[in-house]
């Protein structure tokens, strides 16, 4: 499925980047904030990146992001229960 909206050329001249460049960018910003939300999967984020596995979790890495997710209080309880 194609997505198309409008960005006004000074966005891109602000930014200094391609077109291009840019929806790279968006995708990868999004799969990002969808993965650290747990609203997707590695995989699925990967999907919306238009990169694979090992790509995203190295943009992760980039971003200073958490590859892993993890539910302290779930952990606790868990670990309460022995």
């Amino acid at each position: 499925m194609d997505i198309t909206f409008q960005v006004s050329p000074d966005v891109l001249s602000a930014l200094k980047t391609s077109p291009d460049e840019f929806v790279c960018e968006l995708r990868l910003a999004a799969a990002i904030f969808w993965y650290q939300k747990g609203q997707v999967s590695q995989e699925k984020a990967a999907q919306v990146a238009g990169v694979d596995r090992t790509d995203f979790l190295m943009a992760l890495s980039r971003e200073q992001v958490d590859a892993f997710r993890v539910d302290f209080d779930d952990l606790e309880r868990k670990l309460a229960r022995g």
